[in-house]
């Protein structure tokens, strides 16, 4: 069975990004723009990993990790944080928040599909037999 992936970013190229990133995985990818999207979504479809970006309009990512390790029915669902800042107090206060990992962007798609990686069981989609 596909793995769910929730990507919450405001940037339409970096979801993109990611989407493309899980491509050659069993993977079924779901997207929200701002992180009150994002809560809706991942109360709806209860995904196995959550690609969180920090800096979004309407709610940031913070906030929406905040809410969703508050919610009983979320809390569990691993989070990896996206952000463009990498200093250190930023990364201790999202690591203090219960992330299971994050990236600084810009990022490359290996460096994403390693640490999902640490965090859920991705297995590559099976290569259709050639007619």
């Amino acid at each position: 069975m596909a793995l769910k992936i929730l990507s919450v970013d405001d940037s339409r190229t970096i979801r993109l990004i990611v989407g493309k990133a899980f491509k050659p995985y069993d993977c079924d990818m779901v997207e929200a723009s701002n992180g009150e999207e994002g809560l809706v979504a991942a109360a709806r479809e209860k995904p196995d990993l959550i690609i969180l970006d920090v800096t979004m309009p309407v709610m940031d990512g913070v906030t929406m990790l905040t809410k969703l390790k508050a919610d009983d029915a979320l809390k569990a669902i691993p989070v990896i944080m996206l952000t463009a800042e990498s200093g250190r107090e930023n990364v201790l206060h999202i690591a203090k928040l219960g992330v299971r990992d994050y990236l600084v962007k810009p990022f490359k798609d290996d460096q994403l599909i390693e640490k999902a990686g640490r965090v859920i069981p991705l297995q590559k989609k099976p290569v259709a037999a050639a007619a």
